[in-house]
This record gives structure tokens, sequence and C-alpha cells, in this order.
């Protein structure tokens, strides 16, 4: 015994170590089962439908109706109590009618069962204590294992129920245990199941792990034994501290319940406990609320009771999450729709700019128009045609330059704004999308992060200062020989200008107002104002600083 234990136990860890590296995907395969919980719900109700029909057929024996109302408790029993308790009565009574004593006694095991699990524990006790013992010895073994199993169990509840696991019952329900190992087949799942059960109970985890990890290996349908399976790993998991593990098995005994529409179930319920407890608020609460929904529908007075000690908690963290979120999510809306109305702005800002260009090749126009007349009308001094020709030269070159600053500006610019307008809709689009699907996690980190307006600003200025050194390339050369030696303005690496010079970039482009170059650099005003005093009383033209640096690139 000793040797084949040790051997299984060998060939089990391999599995285990194999298995490691699906516990994540584990959780994952567990959400997608439960978005497809009504699947499973509706083909068990066909299943039921189809044997309802069957007891509609004319001329039915009672025979035919016995087999047919276990066909529905079987069906019924892990998915809704008070019908398969209904089917099991009837059976006590076709029992009866046949005078078919082994099929009374495996009705009566069956229906302790059902009263336990929906909270008549005294009525099992009692149905219990109608079945003579003595009886058993002339029918099948499998009579008497199941009347020994439901004695175990029903001591072991009592015995759970009390905190002193040392207690009367206790030792009731291991004596049970133990007569039925002697009268079991070993080759038999149930058999190997009750020495695990029995090698925890003695804190010998790892030979209880290594049979059921062999049982696990070899179960190759997602039935409900297979969740039974898993659950009962799952708590020897929890025994060794192995949180990773117990999580991983919770969550398969979980998904093959779900798959049969197995709605009397505990490893849901331990799973959201230990994903509350690790702070996965989100999951946990779907988790709880799939294993309510689950225990009200059955009607399991017992696993009602468990659940409601624990939902209160989760369900409370769950919605104080929610308002959280929902607050944030409200504060970063207001923070984009501020982006877009300053967005406007700008665009507002650029087509004054653009009006501001057509009245000066308005002006022009008239000017050249006048320059006409006088040519044809006046017979002009030569003095005075080199005077108005030099004053023609500056108006052209004024407009050249201007229409540099138009054509370099206008496209950036209106290339720039239709960027950043495509980038707040998609930016949009992300958030409203995380919120539809509930992505909440994503949708905070999403809202918290200020990297993307940084690296937008950065992208600005950078935009701002490569356009800029096109239209003057020796801006910053002229602008530091207006400084003694020791003054002069140097840039970072990696860094085209600095504050200071986009200060006075901006100047020379025209835009003299210091309210609007703060908001340009998304500066205070005062910041501005020290900028500009400070500088003008380190240049070696004080009086006239502002003057010199209108006089860069021409």
């Amino acid at each position: 015994m000793r040797i084949i234990s040790t051997i299984i136990l060998v060939l089990a860890l391999s599995i285990e170590v194999s298995a490691k590296s699906e516990k994540d995907s584990t959780i994952i395969l567990l959400f997608d089962a439960l978005s497809r919980k009504d699947e499973y719900v509706r083909a068990k109700e066909q299943r039921i439908y189809d044997i309802k029909r069957l007891l509609q057929m004319p001329d039915i024996t009672d025979n035919q109706r016995y087999n047919l109302y276990n066909r529905l408790q079987d069906e019924y029993h892990a998915y809704q109590i008070d019908s398969a308790t209904l089917y099991l009565e009837k059976n006590m009574t076709l029992a009866k009618r046949l005078g078919n004593e082994q099929s009374l006694i495996d009705t009566k095991l069956m229906l302790c069962f059902m009263y336990w699990q929906n909270g008549r524990f005294f009525e099992a006790v009692q149905l219990l204590g109608t079945i003579n013992r003595r009886e058993l010895d002339t029918m099948p073994k499998n009579l008497l294992i199941s009347y020994y199993n439901a004695h175990k169990r029903l001591f072991r509840y009592y015995a759970d129920a009390l905190s002193d696991k040392n207690n009367d019952y206790y030792k009731r329900s291991r004596l049970y245990a133990d007569s039925l190992l002697m009268i079991a087949t070993p080759e038999t799942q149930d058999y190997n199941l009750w020495v695990a059960e029995k090698f925890t109970e003695e804190n010998r985890t790892k030979e209880a792990r290594a049979i059921l990890l062999n049982l696990l290996a070899h179960s190759t349908k997602e039935d409900h034994n297979r969740a039974i399976l898993a659950s009962i790993l799952a708590n020897i998991y929890k025994k060794e501290g192995n949180i990773e593990q117990q999580k991983r098995y919770y969550a398969i005994s979980a998904i093959c319940d779900i798959k049969n529409a197995v709605k009397e179930n505990s490893s849901m319920q331990a799973l959201a406990l230990i994903l509350f407890k690790e702070g996965n608020i989100d999951n946990a609460y779907h988790c709880i609320q799939s294993s309510m929904e689950d225990a009200v529908f059955c009607n399991s007075k017992f696993r009602t009771y468990e659940i409601t000690k624990i939902f209160p908690i989760i369900d409370s963290a769950y919605q104080a999450k929610s308002l959280k979120q929902k607050r944030q999510l409200q504060r970063y809306l207001l923070i984009v729709s501020i982006l877009s109305l300053l967005l406007v702005l700008a665009i507002a800002f650029i087509y004054l700019y653009v009006k501001r260009i057509a009245n000066i090749r308005k002006e022009l126009s008239y000017t050249n128009k006048r320059l006409k007349e006088l040519n044809n009308d006046l017979q002009l001094s030569n003095e005075q045609y080199h005077l108005l020709n030099d004053k023609l030269l500056e108006v052209n070159r004024k407009l050249s330059e201007t229409n540099l600053v138009k054509e370099t500006y206008l496209a950036k610019f209106i290339d720039l704004c239709s960027h950043y307008i495509e980038k707040l809709d998609h930016y949009r689009r992300t958030l409203s999308r995380y919120a539809r699907e509930g992505k909440m996690n994503e949708l905070n980190a999403e809202l918290r992060s200020s990297q993307y307006i940084n690296n937008e600003l950065t992208n600005f200025f950078t935009n701002f200062d490569e356009t800029f050194l096109r239209l003057y390339p020796t801006f910053i050369e002229e602008f530091n020989a207006l400084f003694p030696e020791g003054e002069r303005q140097s840039t970072k690496p990696g860094e085209i200008m600095n504050t200071e010079l986009r200060i006075f970039a901006l100047i020379r482009l025209g835009i003299n107002d210091s309210s609007q170059i703060a908001l340009f650099l998304r500066f205070s005003i005062t910041t501005v104002y020290t900028y500009r005093s400070k500088l003008k009383n380190k240049s070696l033209f004080r009086d006239s600083f502002e003057e010199q640096i209108m006089k860069i690139g021409r």
C-alpha cells in the first residue's frame, strides 16, 4: 500500500508541475463559461422537458414511471432541490405500491440527502431512522455503502457545526467512514475519495493530493464528478496554504458546474472569497453574485445561508469601488471637455489670423492700384519715385514675411488641429468603450495617467520650435548677440529651444500680449512677465530690447 501510494504521488506531482502554466488562463476560461451560463441552463431544461414528455405517454407502467422519476430527480438534485424532493417523494409512494424494498431504501437514502440540503434536518434524521439495518444485509452492497455514507455525512455536518473537532459527532462520522473503507471496492473512485479524505484528516495532505490528482488526470469529461474532485483538491491546497493552486482548482470545479447547470455548488463561493482577499473586487463580485443566484434558484437553504455571510461584504466593496470609478470618470470627462474647448479657441485664433492676412493683402492691392494711378496721372520726381519705391519694397518684404508665416504656420496648425481632434475623438471612443464593456480597471488606469497630455505638449512644442527655426534659422544666434557673453541662452541635450527663447520667438511673430503668450506656453501671466523683465534687464539694449528682437531675421 505504501509503495503504491508513493508511485501515485510521484506521478501526480509531475502532472501538477505541468499544470502550473495553466493557472492564469483558468480564471479566463471560468468567466468565458459564466458568460454562456444561460446556454447550459437551456440545455438542462430541454433534457428535463424531454423526460417529462415521456411521462405523458399512454399506458405507462409504474416501473417505467419510477425509472423516469429517477431520471428527473437525477437532473434536478443539484439544480432545483424542491423539484428533486418532489420526484423522490413520488418514487417512495411508487416503491411502496410496487412492494420493492430495495427501491424504497434507495429512494429514502437519496431523499435524506435532499432534506439535509433543504435545511430539513429533523426530517432527514427521522427518515434515516426508518431504514432497518438488518434488511440491508440481504440486499446489494451498494445500498449498505449508501447507508453508511448517509450516516457519515449527517454526523460530519453536525460535527462541523461545532467548534470542537473532537466532539462525539466527529468520532461517529469517522467510524462510519472506516466502515465504508472496509466494505467498498478498492478500485472504485468512491473508495479512493474516502481514502483521500482520511489522509486529509490525518494531515497526510501530500498523499491525499496525489490520489486526487491521479483521479482528476483520468477524468476526461467535464461533468459534476470532475467538479467534485477539483473542489476537494482545492480544499487540500487550502489546508496547505497554496493560494494559487487553490484558486485554480476552485475555478476548474466551478467551470464544470456551470457547464452542467449545477446550481448547488460551493466552489464559486470559495473562489469569490479568495479573489476578494486578493483585492480583485470586480471578479469577486461577479463570482459571489453568480453563486447567490444559483443558491436562490436551487432553493438550497444551507448554501444560501453560507453565501449570505460573505455576500454583503463583497457587494459593499464592489459598490464603493463602482461609485469611486464613476466619480473619476466624470472628472476626467470634464477635463477632456475643457481640452476640447481650448482646441476650439485655437481654431478661432487661426481663423482670425487668416482674416488678418487677407486684410493685409487687400491693403497691398489698394496700394498697388494707387501706385498705378500715380504713375499714370503724375510725373513724379526721381526722389519721390525712389521714396515711393522704397516704401513699396518694404510693404512687399512685410507681405513676403507674412506670406511665409501664413504658409508655414497655417498649414502646420491646421494639420495639428485636425490631428488633435482625431486623437481626442479616439480617446473619447476608447473611454466610452471601456465604460460600456465594464472594463473599469483599464478605464481607471487610462484616466489616471497624465502621460497622454505630457506627450502631446512635448510634441506640440517640438513642432513649434522646428517650424519657427525654419522661418528664422539664425534666431538663436542673433538673440544671444543681444546679451553679454555670460548671459547668453543655452539649451539642454535633446532640446531645440528653452522657455525664454520660446517667449521671445512668439514676440518676434507679433504676439506681444503676455496673456496670449501665457496661454500658449501654459504658464501664468506673472511668470511670462518675469521672464520678459529679467532678460530685458540682462541685455545690452535695455531701452530698445524688444525692438531689437523684431529686427532678427531681416
